[in-house]
């Protein structure tokens, strides 16, 4: 039999597919070629060999987790306006800090930053809502993070034909600008109802069922939102979505935090999921996402980070732990969302909500080899009993030892491989000085 040479061969480890069966595998390796797994096999096989071999006996092995909802160039914004409502850490602080430093350089650099923290947390893919496109595309690009990018839209003012003319024509052109790259798609994200028309959601949706695109927005995250919806439009957020045709395309919502069960019926029928942002909202006080009702009308729920500015991490294993436990207590059932559903939610579901299973969420041969390795070598990871139970409640993203992103290591030994992380501390501390005076004036 003729020998095989793959780019990479990870051996040894638990192995936890995510598949179909949900199979939990030892002594297997999987083997790497051209950015696919291409096989699952037993260790130990003569006629294999790799250009890399990552031992990842005493590790776990998961696929990349999948950030349903970000907003990376806000990186930068870490910490500046904390314990403060929505409303006011939005329009006060916020959106005033953007207008006057939205540049490319620092939407490059913030997202970058953003980016390789990512990869430090075990993410292989994010979904992102964020201006100039090509920015974030590059610095993703850089990092080696994978990521579906959206063009935000927020109206300024009166809405013109030309300008309703005018949406997804970026989208369509960045996406024809990166078709040759493997890490980098594009769609469309309509910040919120209460951002922007009616006429601009119509176009939207047009715009989407044209180019079969999915559609990113904001929905339902605030008291307020909800109220002015109802005034404005006479409707509950999902029964106007519906009506103005909104619905009728593939959707993610970030927060889904105010809906009602008469709007869960409409979303279960629709091509519809909900990322949740579980330690935002909670740093927000916005609420809490109604995650078992969800569950209840087969909602397909995934999980985000949102932006840093919010949160204060891009951690999803961090929120895989508090969501379990917050969702348990909320529900008075300590059985609900245990930790293979809730790993489901970070992986299988989060690729399926972004259009992507048959390619990504889960170890099979013919998907991405898109990996996260995981480490047991500290106190807070032994003994181990279930390997699910410790990757949602025990380890943390400070277990993240190896990442591999469309088959190439982009984090090795906890260290990024692309891009040099003294550097990206460094040119942060530089912006930090230029957003302080910004804030001062």
């Amino acid at each position: 039999m003729e020998s095989i040479t793959y780019d990479i061969l990870i051996r040894g480890g638990t192995i936890l597919t995510m598949d179909d069966a949900m199979q939990v595998l030892e002594g297997f390796e999987i083997a790497i070629l051209n950015g696919k797994i291409v096989a699952l096999q037993t260790e130990g096989n003569s006629q294999t060999s790799a250009a890399q071999i990552i031992d990842a006996r005493g590790c776990i092995v998961i696929p990349g987790l999948i950030n349903a909802h970000s907003h990376l160039p806000m990186t930068y914004f870490r910490g500046l306006a904390d314990d403060l409502p929505l409303n006011i850490w939005l329009n006060e602080y916020i959106w005033p800090l953007e207008a006057k430093l939205l540049k490319r350089d620092f939407i490059f650099d913030a997202a970058l930053h953003g980016a390789s923290e990512m990869i430090k947390n075990g993410i292989t893919m994010t979904h992102d809502m964020y201006f100039d496109m090509p920015a974030i595309a590059d610095a993703c690009s850089k990092a080696g993070l994978r990521a579906l990018i959206g063009e935000a839209i927020i109206e300024l003012g009166d809405v013109s034909d030309d300008s309703l003319n005018f949406i997804g024509s970026k989208m369509i052109e960045q996406k024809a600008a990166y078709s040759s790259n493997p890490l980098i798609d594009f769609n469309l994200s309509p910040h919120a109802i209460y951002t922007c028309s009616r006429k601009t959601l119509e176009r939207c949706a047009e715009v989407a069922l044209q180019n079969d695109i999915l559609l990113h927005m904001h929905l339902s995250e605030s008291d307020t939102e909800v109220d002015n919806c109802i005034k404005q439009n006479g409707l509950r957020p999902v029964h106007y979505l519906k009506e103005i045709g909104f619905l009728d395309c593939r959707n993610i919502f970030a927060h889904g935090i105010l809906i009602n069960e008469e709007e869960m019926e409409i979303l279960a029928q629709s091509h519809s999921s909900i990322a949740i942002c579980t330690e935002s909202n909670l740093k927000l006080c916005s609420g809490i996402a109604p995650l078992k009702a969800y569950h209840d009308h087969g909602i397909n729920t995934c999980f985000a980070t949102d932006g840093v500015a919010s949160n204060n991490n891009l951690d999803l294993l961090a929120e895989m732990d508090i969501t379990a436990k917050l969702h348990k207590t909320v529900n008075n059932d300590p059985a609900f969302l245990p930790a293979a559903e809730t790993l489901k939610m970070a992986t299988r579901n989060a690729a399926r909500a972004l259009g992507v299973f048959d390619k990504r969420g889960s170890i099979e041969i013919g998907k991405d080899a898109d990996i996260t390795i995981l480490a047991l070598d500290e106190l807070n990871s032994q003994p181990i009993y279930n390997p699910y139970s410790h990757v949602v409640y025990a380890l943390g993203a400070r277990a993240v030892r190896d990442v591999i992103i469309n088959g190439k290591a982009v984090l090795r030994d906890r260290k990024l491989v692309n891009v040099d992380e003294s550097e990206l501390i460094a040119t942060a501390k530089r912006y930090k000085s230029i957003v302080s005076k910004e804030l001062a004036r």
